[in-house]
């Protein structure tokens, strides 16, 4: 279709939600007119959800940020990029000279983009002299990362489509990436069973031919008593087990702890339930495992991923069409100069497994050093679409350690809760205003390349973030290590190991595939472990100090740990599932979709709400020892009795006003956000 037909195609990928689908944007006189799913790429197949069908509504929503800010006390004016960066360049250089470089602290978020981003903003970091890069793999997926590779050196995917079981554990495809749940469904169409284990009855739970509901924070047991059955009744690859693994016996004397019958009473799972699921996913082959970032956050999180890798691998699951399978990725470039800069980021001490295995500090730690170090160096931060005062735990600590900055920069598309406390706020263009590198052999195992392809240009003065690293880097003096004039010559660079380049890319817009699917790759090399073996026992983690085989912690706050704690807050909080409509605690100003979900809401059994006399839709108050929060009441029986279910990413219901960031997994440092204690009581 051409300019004298009508619009212009413009194929990219959409950067809603993490999901990252092809799209085919239709651009008519500069401006877009409507975005659908582009049928070739093979991740959606032309599927789209609600988010992406309101593009057009988030790109020219009216309350964009569309210049930079200057705060001027309560209020903001209006002020040029150049002295923005003049602004920021000169107190970046007055805080190093008067304190040092470890004064900067950056955030980066995923709400204007992370893929590429995150080479400008550490090689910035590199070039100031900080250590003090975070970002959201603070608390987002990297756990499961370090766990699967800790123990077969791959971060594996779900096979969905082709899979004759389907375990989905701690996640609900359908509210998180809505084109892999049609994928789901397509196979259970096809007769694959499907289990779920959620506390919430979820979409797929409602289908599911068998729905397991632990205590939250229960995970770990449940997956080491699924391990016994599938040892004890020798359900497990017997020859790969031989040939691919280390550490078998003592696997199996651990797991000897943890009998369903034992385990029921930590999980309330039925005993009889955890040996059917653990013998549907051993004997129904293929399977795959499809785990949700809520095992993450739970005190133990790095130790139920390694059960899971675990599992997968000793039932011959593990990269098998239809089962877990990974890929090869993209051998880019490093853009990062760390030999610039000395010391080590906070975290990096208390865990430093996850320190040498991401290269960035925990901003959980950075977050309780800012409030309670008097020493700490930190006086300014730039938060890159990052919006950690609702993002974060503990609310009322990130609101102390924001205000007890110098200078806070904020970069977004909107005027976020976090960039409220910025003294300079920074309009970014969305990712339609811009273009970007993406492999989606990283997080989607599907070796496959493509460009994130500016549609249009940037709404008022707002910049994609590499114009703003690129840009500062130059006005502080850098130059020479920012020498880009545009993101297509930085992109040649992280390409040129690949052969690929923009050119190329462009010459190809749908994306290409730059290697096919192989399985069972192990039998040609091994694995990418230090014995080339699945590690079932990991000496790794024993040279860190940890235990070298899956374990289940009981979490901190629970009515088993902590009873005294449980005679006034006697129920349990989980929260932070997903929703369709919104990633996070983006785009709840768009209209089309707040009329979809227009109200935070905390979900109660209807006994829960018997016991404390609440009605459906009524406001109720919710508290932990850490705050409180007033928000309206959802009476359904899909969750537990006993439970609350607060959603997360609300302003005006801040789930994280309740939560703790202090209940750390040892190993990578997420926070423990899916099972605390609360109570609830009804207001008016």
């Amino acid at each position: 279709m051409n300019a004298v037909d009508g619009p212009k195609i413009v194929k990219t990928v959409c950067r809603l939600c993490s999901g990252e689908c092809g799209l085919n944007v239709y651009v008519e006189g500069g401006k877009i007119t409507k975005v659908e799913g582009m049928p070739e790429h093979p991740l959606n197949r032309g599927e789209i959800c609600p988010k992406a069908e309101a593009a057009v509504d988030y790109v020219y929503a009216p309350d964009r940020l569309k210049y930079p800010l200057k705060r001027e006390g309560d209020s903001w004016k209006r002020i040029s990029w150049d002295e923005a960066l003049d602004t920021i360049a000169s107190e970046l250089t007055r805080l190093k000279k008067n304190y040092g470089s470890e004064a900067l602290a950056i955030y980066l978020g995923q709400g204007i983009d992370y893929y590429e981003n995150k080479w400008y903003a550490r090689r910035f970091c590199d070039v100031y002299g900080t250590p003090h890069y975070y970002s959201v793999d603070s608390m987002c997926y990297r756990a499961r990362v370090i766990a699967h590779t800790l123990t077969y050196g791959a971060m594996s995917v779900a096979d969905q489509e082709y899979s004759k079981c389907i375990l989905m554990w701690g996640r609900n495809e359908y509210n998180a990436i809505l084109p892999r749940a049609k994928k789901i469904l397509k196979a259970v169409e096809n007769g694959a069973k499907l289990i779920v284990i959620d506390p919430v009855r979820t979409y797929f739970a409602k289908m599911a031919d068998l729905h397991l509901r632990p205590r939250p924070g229960t995970d770990g047991a449940l997956a080491l008593a699924m391990l016994n059955v599938i040892i004890s009744e020798e359900l497990y690859d017997k020859e790969f087990v031989k040939k691919w693994t280390v550490g078998f016996e003592k696997l199996a004397e651990r797991v000897k702890d943890y009998p369903p019958e034992k385990v029921e009473e930590i999980t309330w799972v039925r005993a009889d339930d955890i040996a059917k699921a653990a013998r549907m996913y051993a004997t129904i082959k293929p399977a795959c495992i499809n785990q949700g970032n809520s095992l993450d956050l739970q005190l133990n999180g790095v130790q139920i991923s390694r059960s899971i890798a675990i599992m997968q691998a000793i039932t011959g699951n593990l990269d098998v069409p239809g089962g877990n399978t990974y890929s090869p990725r993209l051998k880019l470039t490093n853009l990062g100069l760390p030999k610039m800069q000395s010391g080590k980021p906070f975290g990096a001490a208390e865990h430093p497994l996850q320190y040498e295995r991401t290269r960035e500090g925990q901003a959980m730690v950075l977050l309780d050093k800012m409030v309670n170090d008097s020493h700490c160096p930190i006086k300014a931060m730039i938060v890159s679409g990052g919006n950690p005062a609702v993002q974060w735990p503990n609310y009322n600590k990130v609101k102390a350690a924001l205000e007890k900055l110098d200078f806070l920069v904020v970069m977004d598309v909107f005027m976020t809760a976090t960039a409220e406390f910025a003294d300079i706020v920074l309009p970014a263009a969305t990712f339609l205003e811009k273009t970007e590198l993406l492999d989606f052999g990283a997080v989607m195992g599907i070796p496959y390349v493509m460009l994130r392809k500016k549609a249009v240009e940037p709404i008022g003065e707002s910049w994609p973030d590499w114009k703003f690293w690129f840009e500062l880097g130059k006005r502080m003096g850098y130059g020479e290590y920012f020498p880009w004039n545009d993101v297509r010559e930085s992109i040649d660079v992280l390409l040129k190991p690949t052969g690929y380049s923009v050119k190329i890319l462009e010459e190809l817009p749908g994306g290409f595939y730059y290697d096919y699917a192989r399985y069972r790759k192990y039998t040609e090399n091994g694995f990418q472990t230090p014995s080339g073996k699945v590690e079932l026992y990991s000496e790794t983690l024993q040279k860190y100090g940890y235990d070298p085989l899956p374990t289940y912690v009981e979490p901190q706050e629970s009515p088993i740990s902590d009873p005294e704690l449980a005679k006034e807050y006697p129920l349990v909080l989980t929260t932070g599932s997903r929703i369709l409509e919104y990633t996070h605690s983006q785009l709840r100003n768009i209209p089309r979709l707040r009329e979809k979900v227009p109200d935070p809401l905390a979900e109660i059994h209807p006994e829960t709400a018997k016991r404390y006399g609440v009605s459906d839709g009524e406001m109720i108050l919710v508290k932990t020892k850490r705050g409180s929060i007033k928000i309206k009441a959802r009476v359904t029986e899909d969750i537990l009795p006993g439970i609350v279910h607060v959603q997360h990413g609300w302003k005006e219901a801040n789930a994280n006003v309740l939560t703790n960031e202090a209940d750390r997994d040892p190993i990578s440092g997420f926070p423990a956000l899916k099972s605390l204690l609360c109570t609830i009581q009804r207001l008016g």
